[in-house]
């Protein structure tokens, strides 16, 4: 019995030599090449990401050019930047920091 199944239809095309080098190959491509799907699919991830940073340093700078436009409005833009961003003061004032708990 076990001598019909190895002489069957599938196990005959799988002992073929053109079989096994199509195999092989298929596999060479699919996992070992330098092009392979599995690096393909990394360089895909890779790209994803990429375009991730990119949309948010456009982000990015569109709000310091902003911010670089305001401050060269005048001096009392260049005052409430300081104020706001490094707490600072004039000599008669108090500055008071609120900070929001969530």
């Amino acid at each position: 019995m076990n001598k019909g199944i190895f002489k069957s239809g599938i196990f005959k095309s799988i002992g073929n030599k053109f079989v096994i080098a199509f195999i092989l190959f298929a596999v060479w491509i699919i996992f070992f090449d330098e092009n392979s799907i599995v690096s393909h699919a990394q360089s895909k991830r890779q790209l994803n990401e990429l375009k991730q940073q990119k949309e948010y340093y456009q982000e990015r700078i569109a709000s310091d050019r902003q911010k670089l436009q305001d401050l060269n409005k005048g001096k009392e833009e260049l005052e409430k930047f300081a104020r706001e961003q490094y707490q600072m003061s004039k000599p008669d004032e108090d500055v008071f920091i609120i900070v929001e708990e969530e």
